[in-house]
């Protein structure tokens, strides 16, 4: 049976055959916090059909998105770092789905003694690390509408749809900027036919084209994703 989250796909036959009755299909909701910052983080979270976005609020109450999570990624990662390892960011349901859930305990033994699951988990910490990096110069130099663009194929990569359910306000919430910013890129992507929308509901139109109107972050954080994983993905896949 095909692994439904790409991370997992990658994991080493033997390792992922041991670690496969600790993971416990879940049903997360839209808006469920799965961890607030200063806790100690128990369990981890391979999405399937989620979205999950790791966020961290300043200290005026603003809240922006760090980075994204789905169905080729893990949250949690964290626990892998120490024994009661906490973070200073929340992870919050972006797109209600489903997701894999596994206790630290067995992962974090797998990962010590398995030099094959350690090298395809530090490779994902990379890759993590460059879309936090990325994002951080990406909101600093580009436009709104090349952000809006970027930032809707990133889902649409993440949960393998061109329809979701997203709101105006919340898209501002995990950009940083203003509701009515948001909401007039929107508009520009719609005239243009790139996407389509009602209240709380996107449809991506043009896939080619909303990537030709996103900034280079997303090709960038794809091409990095690939390079890192992607031999071991097309691995895992076979075996599956």
């Amino acid at each position: 049976m095909a692994i439904k989250n790409l991370l997992l796909a990658c994991l080493p036959r033997d390792v992922y055959a041991r670690i496969e009755p600790d993971l416990k299909p879940v049903s997360l909701a839209h808006g469920e916090v799965l961890h607030r910052p200063g806790e100690e983080i128990h369990d981890l979270y391979f999405p399937t059909t989620c979205m999950i976005s790791i966020t961290i609020t300043m200290g005026g109450g603003q809240t922006v998105e760090a980075g994204a999570v789905g169905r080729r990624e893990v949250v949690g990662i964290n626990a892998f770092m120490g024994g009661r390892e906490t973070t200073q960011t929340e992870y919050i349901v972006q797109i209600a789905g489903d997701a894999l859930r596994i206790d630290a305990a067995p992962l974090k033994e797998e990962f010590n003694r398995n030099t094959e699951m350690r090298d395809v988990m530090l490779k994902y910490t990379q890759a993590m690390i460059a879309q936090i990096s990325q994002n951080v110069g990406c909101n600093r130099i580009h436009g709104l509408d090349e952000r809006c663009a970027r930032w809707l194929l990133e889902v649409r990569e993440r949960i393998e749809t061109d329809e979701f359910p997203l709101t105006h306000e919340f898209i501002a919430q995990m950009l940083g900027v203003r509701r009515a910013g948001v909401t007039e890129s929107a508009l520009r992507l719609k005239e243009r036919g790139l996407i389509d929308y009602t209240r709380g509901h996107i449809q991506i139109a043009d896939v080619q084209g909303l990537q030709a109107a996103a900034c280079e972050c997303f090709a960038v954080l794809k091409d990095e994703y690939d390079r890192l994983l992607g031999a071991r993905l097309l691995d895992g896949q076979a075996r599956s």
